[in-house]
């Protein structure tokens, strides 16, 4: 994708082939800072203090710190007792999603699978970056498969425009390019279609207010900023004709979670007729677990998240208290929407509806 012109991804190898960058996602959108991952516990932090987020993102970052865990081994002799270890202290900077523990683990299996001769630092570096590659174009392809949604709402419409509600930032900054559920927005828009989004500002982070519009913004999508407990009132009065979302897991019976706050916007789209779709790259599947609401682990977060905010004043990045500084807080970073409140599922191989037997379909060799 492009800011300013300039084409950019939210991960990348620097020109010397061995030093990883991403884009500090804590700064924007009034700052645009790229920071460099050279070690295990710079990715760990980045991961864990949320430089980089995002499902998608946050598999290719792991599957990068196993890279630097090669890397930066302590002798030219890699043992696979090492890495291993490393490998668990990577699967556990944050719980709830999927994508990390499986991009760790398929990178691990390489260096398992590997020949004598082979360099582990090589081996990592090269899965690495075909997870990456491969998540772009997963993308894409969810792109392709949503325009169909937003086509036909267009036409039915006559043209006319169409409203997308969307929740957290799904967008290329949580993907490395395309995004998953703006992919389809991208879509749509540079195919020529009217489409205006509905960006909730997505509390505490404000993953949408700072990330979504940022992206959105860029690339010349019309869109607007609203409070996150506005979004049943619009779907009342004919306001969002589609709701789409991401998710950081989802299970293979069709449970999804999602940044804090999607359960209810699947509420409102149910009971007001409005199609609630969620998009993902197969990745984020979770293949085991079928209970999601029992089962998902969420992550419960600092509670400072919710205290302060963050923005700018006076051309300054500022955070600034919000309720009484004695007063507790709790930060629940997830929950889970029920299958039965998903219209269907926007993957890389296309469409199909919430539930096990439709996802198994779409996916036989799972």
């Amino acid at each position: 994708m492009k800011v300013d012109g300039k084409n950019i991804r939210p991960i990348f190898l620097d020109k010397d082939g061995k030093t990883i960058k991403i884009i500090d996602q804590r700064k924007l959108p009034h700052e645009f800072i790229i920071t460099d991952l050279k070690t295990v516990d710079d990715a760990i932090t980045a991961i864990k203090d949320m430089y980089v987020r995002g499902a998608p993102l946050i598999g290719v970052t792991s599957a990068y710190a196993v890279y630097l865990a090669a890397k930066n081994a302590p002798s030219e002799l890699i043992e696979l007792d090492y890495m291993v270890k490393e490998c668990d202290r990577i699967k556990a900077a944050r719980p709830t999603a999927v994508n990390l523990v499986w991009a760790v683990d398929r990178v691990l299996e390489k260096v398992r699978e590997r020949s004598s001769l082979d360099s582990i630092v090589e081996i990592t570096l090269k899965e690495a970056g075909i997870i990456a590659e491969e998540e772009a174009e997963n993308c894409r392809k969810i792109g392709e498969h949503g325009l169909d949604l937003i086509g036909h709402i267009s036409n039915e419409k006559k043209g006319q425009t169409v409203n997308v509600l969307t929740h957290c930032n799904a967008g290329w900054l949580a993907c490395i390019e395309y995004g998953t559920a703006t992919a389809p927005i991208y879509t749509a828009f540079d195919s020529g279609i009217d489409i205006h989004v509905w960006v909730d500002e997505t509390r505490p982070l404000n993953q949408g207010a700072r990330l979504t519009a940022w992206e959105l913004g860029k690339h010349g999508i019309r869109h607007t900023v609203i409070a996150d407990n506005t979004g049943g009132h619009l779907m009342q009065h004919g306001m969002v004709d589609i709701v789409i979302v991401g998710t950081d897991r989802t299970t293979h019976t069709g449970d999804v979670a999602n940044k804090i706050g999607t359960y209810l916007k699947a509420l409102a789209a149910r009971d007001n007729h409005i199609p609630f779709y969620v998009a993902l790259p197969s990745s984020t599947f979770d293949w085991k677990l079928k209970n999601g609401i029992n089962e998902i682990p969420i992550e419960k977060r600092d509670p400072d998240e919710i205290m302060y905010v963050q923005g700018k004043y006076n051309d300054k990045t500022v955070e600034v208290l919000v309720p009484p500084i004695d007063s507790p807080a709790a930060n629940y970073a997830f929950d889970v929407t029920p299958s039965r409140l998903v219209t269907g599922f926007i993957t890389e191989r296309g469409i199909c509806g919430a539930s096990e037997k439709e996802i198994r379909k779409l996916f036989p060799e799972k």
